[in-house]
Formats: C-alpha cells, structure tokens, sequence
C-alpha cells in the first residue's frame, strides 16, 4: 500500500489495536483475532519481547489482509528493522525529530507522539502523518483533543490514553482522526487465560462504538 492509502486506511477503520503482551506468539494470537473481528489493523509495540520477530510473524500470515504497525519506536534505527519486518507504520511515545526523518524518508507513515501545543506543533512541521496525543487521558480526554484542534484544525490527531468504549465515540466527536486502544482491548488476562475469543468479541464493539459515534457527528 502507498502511504496515502495506509493513512486512509486507519482514518476509515477508525481505530488501531496496540498489542502490548509478553510474548511474540501471544503478540501474533492476538493479531489473529482482531482480525477474525474485522479489524485489519495491529500496532505491534517494541515492549513485546521479540518484537521484530512478532511483526515479521503476523506479516508472514496475513500479508495485507492487516495493515502492520509498529509501535513504541523510540529511535531511526528501530524503525529501520521494523520496516524490514514489514511494517507498513510508526507509532512512537514522543516526538524525536531523526526517527520521523528516517520514517519520512522510505515514505511510510509516521505518527509520533506529542502533549502539548508546541509539541503537537512540531510533530506537524516536522512531517507527521497524524500525530499521537499521549497520554490524553491524564490531560482531559476528549475536552483536551477539541481544545487542540481549536488552533490546530488542520492537524490530525490520534489519542491514546484513556481511550475505552466509553470515551473512544466521544474522541472522534472531539476531532479526532481515530483513536489508538491498548490494554482495553488487548488485555493480558485474557491472552494469559487463551480466551481469544474475549478479545475478538471486544474489537467488535469497539468497531460498533465507531460507527454509532460517526453516524450521529
């Protein structure tokens, strides 16, 4: 996929998966069954042990059934070897100028994370797809992103942080692109007790919560 249609692809689906789990086959198990949902995005974070492994696993299963994601990048050369394992986008914690630059210039998708209006600012200038808002929840949820786009309505923005089925409507309501979900829809417990199916079931109402929020904006 281009560039443009990865980042079309995760404003239309609305929401990205952030599996954040212990192993590089539980990593790969919960891929699956976001999928099997009708979710075909995963955001893989480098705080999976053999994280590398795990992306290159699920993108040797599924090839572009699933948009493939990488997550938690911290530096250029992460997501170098991320990119080699199939990663078709970026998402990182903070803002750091030479990983956008590297990500930028192999044409992926770049989502680098930011807080504050300087930081959101930057991320922007500095050639950010969407910029992450992490973590929004401690800062105001919804109330924070509508802030931002107040100055910033030609930024796109992610949030992160405090997102569940409660609040991930209200986010796009806010202005928000999309939102990215973690331990709320990928829990440990769950993948830990192999009750997949819990998961599955979870990003079927994610996905519901989604459209019921689209349809009334």
């Amino acid at each position: 996929m281009t560039k443009e249609e990865v980042r079309a692809r995760i404003e239309e689906v609305g929401i990205i998966p952030a599996i954040r789990l212990s192993s590089t086959e539980d990593a790969r198990f919960a891929a699956e069954a976001v999928y099997r949902a009708g979710l075909p995005i995963a955001e893989i974070t480098m705080t999976v042990p053999g994280a590398i492994r795990a992306l290159e696993k699920v993108a040797d299963q599924f090839g572009d059934k699933i948009m493939l994601g990488a997550g938690t990048v911290l530096d250029p050369e992460t997501a170098r070897a991320c990119m080699l394992a199939g990663a078709e986008f970026f998402v990182t914690p903070s803002l750091r100028l030479s990983t956008i630059e590297l990500i930028k210039r192999y044409s992926k998708v770049v989502c680098p994370g930011a807080l504050t209006p300087t930081e959101v600012l930057t991320a922007w200038e500095a050639g950010a797809d969407v910029v992450k808002i992490f973590p929004c929840g401690n800062v105001g949820g919804p109330k924070y992103i509508k802030a931002l786009k107040g100055p910033f309505p030609q930024i796109e923005m992610i949030p992160t942080g405090g997102v569940n089925l409660e609040t991930a409507g209200e986010f796009l309501k806010a202005g928000a692109c999309a939102v990215a979900v973690g331990g709320e829809l990928v829990d440990g417990r769950s993948v830990k007790e192999g009750r997949f199916d819990v998961i599955e079931n979870r990003a079927r109402l994610y996905l519901a919560a989604i459209a019921k929020a689209r349809s009334e904006m």
